[in-house]
């Protein structure tokens, strides 16, 4: 399906032109724009300049959902790239796209060593039996990113406990008696606010182990603890101290302009806070909520992993897996995750990153690898694997809107996520019998 690449080397000296070699084209669709999207431009020309017999194609398609849109399009055209960045919400819809996907673990071969690989991490992306169907990638964990100048101005001490919501709450109410007009913000309200609120507090997202265990699953994110948190969010959203900007980053803008105190966000806010902040930013664990648990259990990853698709050469799936290779070895998982925040893959790059001197020289860097892998996950925090969750999550996004311009209390809305998503997730159900 692919044509090769001819690779003309000449030579200054002689003056004469060698004979053309052939390399195998690698097409790798992505969703990365700005900082990320030129990190991935890097990774791949080291990839390319490293050999000569593959070289791979980065090509950006849209956003997430566009990405993942513009792949299945492909599919069924047959002009599939070799490799689709999916994000971590469609990793149901990957493994019931019958016939679309080589499972990772059958193109790497014999001698796959899956045990490298942080289970924490990895796990979201593996078979009932344990074999990875998509290699991680880009993972992160929110966790919350604190503008310690906005809280000095504020006359409040830069290293003030904020471990829990209520000392969030309280430290809000001093923000917003000091006059400062963004107190907190978020971003992907769905992912941070219930999601990995209810991994952390180790309650159910959805029943049958948040769809691990079969596509009969039905939300629940409807109960007492996610109904007390939403309900706290649009209390303090009436109040001023909650500023929403949008469903996806949009309030990243916010919070890297100086406007915002605290910032609900992934840790791979790290590449662009870095670039742009003007004042002096720290991140801290994800809050949790004391009257609901005793001590956080564990968060969950979001951002995206890479699947192969079927329907292409031999030689192409021997790049494909040359390229994975490439991703996962210590020093190229060292870099990425040193330069955006994502968290390292495999147990080796975070050794690495250490024994670099990294965690002590940019303090708080290693706080979403340790509230990712500091207890081993249960059956409610070790992630979601639900069908058509995209569109389950513009729902949810719908109503949680609703409760911040106060429209809605939060049981409502949460109850009316819960039925209309159910309803999704049935007819996903039967279409992958």
């Amino acid at each position: 399906m692919k044509h090769t690449i001819s690779i003309l080397a000449a030579s200054a000296v002689l003056g004469s032109t060698h004979a053309a070699t052939a390399a195998t084209e690698i097409e790798f669709w992505h969703a990365f724009t700005g900082r990320l999207g030129e990190l991935v431009a890097e990774q791949v020309e080291t990839f390319n300049s490293s050999q000569s017999d593959y070289a791979v194609v980065a090509t950006h398609k849209g956003n997430y959902s566009e990405t993942l849109n513009a792949g299945i399009a492909a599919f069924r055209a047959g002009e599939q790239p070799d490799i689709l960045m999916v994000f971590e919400v469609g990793t149901a819809t990957m493994m019931a796209a019958k016939g679309a996907i080589k499972p990772v673990y059958e193109v790497m071969g014999d001698g796959f060593d899956q045990s490298k690989y942080i289970s924490s991490v990895s796990g979201y992306y593996t078979s009932p039996e344990g074999d990875m169907l998509s290699l991680p990638f880009n993972s992160s964990t929110p966790v919350l990113w604190v503008n310690r100048d906005k809280l000095q101005e504020a006359g409040i001490d830069p290293d003030t406990d904020l471990s829990t919501w209520e000392q969030v709450g309280t430290i809000l109410d001093q923000l917003k008696e000091a006059g400062v007009s963004c107190p907190m913000t978020t971003a992907w309200q769905s992912w941070i606010h219930l999601e990995n609120f209810s991994a952390y507090h180790d309650v159910p997202f959805a029943t049958k182990s948040n769809g691990f265990d079969g596509t009969d699953t039905e939300l629940a994110f409807n109960s007492a603890a996610q109904v007390a948190h939403i309900s706290a969010m649009g209390e303090w959203a009436q109040d001023g101290k909650f500023i929403y900007a949008g469903r996806r980053n949009e309030g990243g803008a916010n919070f890297r302009a100086g406007e915002c105190a605290l910032f609900t966000e992934s840790s791979a806010g790290y590449a662009g806070i870095k670039a742009e902040a003007q004042f002096d930013f720290e991140v801290r664990p994800l809050p949790y909520w004391s009257a609901v648990a005793s001590e956080p259990q564990n968060t969950i990853i979001g951002g995206a992993s890479l699947w192969v698709m079927e329907g292409q050469t031999e030689e192409e799936y021997a790049g494909v897996a040359a390229f994975m290779n490439f991703l996962s070895s210590p020093e190229i998982q060292a870099k990425w995750h040193q330069d955006t925040g994502y968290l390292p893959i495999t147990s080796e790059a975070g050794d690495l990153t250490r024994s670099q001197g990294f965690y002590d020289a940019n303090p708080g860097t290693d706080i979403a690898v340790i509230q990712m892998t500091a207890k081993e996950p249960t059956a409610n925090s070790k992630g979601l694997r639900l069908g058509s969750f995209d569109q389950i999550r513009t729902i949810i996004d719908e109503e949680l809107e609703a409760v911040w311009a106060g429209d809605k209390g939060a049981q409502a809305a949460l109850d009316s996520a819960v039925e209309r998503g159910n309803a999704l997730l049935r007819r996903f159900e039967q279409a992958s019998r």
